[in-house]
């Protein structure tokens, strides 16, 4: 079945709102509890891959403040400036998520609010770009939505794409991948309704 129109539009939409939307989204890190804990997993100045990192606030301020290395990679140029603007000391990379190739691993990797704008067969092949990039026992941890479907949203009026695979379907991904499900919770009230995966790569 093709996917709605609108998922083809999420870059441009990021790149023309950029920095409407780096101020609504603020500091507020209402999804603490997760960062901390993927922070809290991590050993001490982890080099950690930010897949759709958006402008570095304030996921990827906190584990920079954490001490780790950041490499952010976003489809936007004008959010890939803002970070540079901000955290001049780490790598911010202009890419899409979808075909990105670093050739070197990572201890962390993050998809955080990003990945569930991909329509559902670039979710299907990102596993690949997951393991590629994965040091042995890596952390990975993403957002998805809590079912199999597409929802839209909205960023300044306009139609802002998501979607998700079911459950089941993430946890064979993950499976054939090389991951291992540390916890999943669906629509967590704790964190803006945010579901969430973290899961371990193997370490062979």
């Amino acid at each position: 079945m093709p996917h709605h129109p609108s998922a083809e539009r999420v870059i441009d939409l990021y790149e023309r709102h950029a920095r409407t939307w780096s101020r609504l989204r603020g500091d507020r890190l209402i999804e603490r509890k997760w960062i901390e804990r993927f922070h809290s997993l991590l050993p001490p100045c982890s080099a950690i891959l930010d897949l759709g990192c958006g402008s570095g606030q304030p996921v990827a301020r906190f584990l920079i403040e954490a001490g780790h290395g950041l490499t952010g990679v976003d489809s936007s140029r004008q959010m890939i400036a803002l970070c540079s603007e901000r955290f001049a000391g780490h790598r911010w990379i202009h890419a899409d998520m979808r075909s990105v190739a670093l050739n070197r691993q990572f201890a962390g990797i993050l998809a955080w609010n990003s990945f569930f704008h991909l329509a559902h067969e670039d979710q299907r092949r990102m596993f690949e770009v997951f393991k590629r990039h994965a040091a042995p026992g890596a952390l990975l941890m993403f957002t998805s939505g809590p079912s199999h479907g597409e929802a839209l949203g909205e960023l300044e009026g306009e139609t802002l794409y998501h979607a998700s695979l079911d459950p089941q379907e993430y946890r064979a991904l993950l499976k054939t991948h090389g991951f291992v499900e540390l916890d999943h919770v669906a629509e967590d009230p704790e964190s803006g309704g945010l579901t969430v995966w973290l899961v371990r790569a193997l370490l062979t």
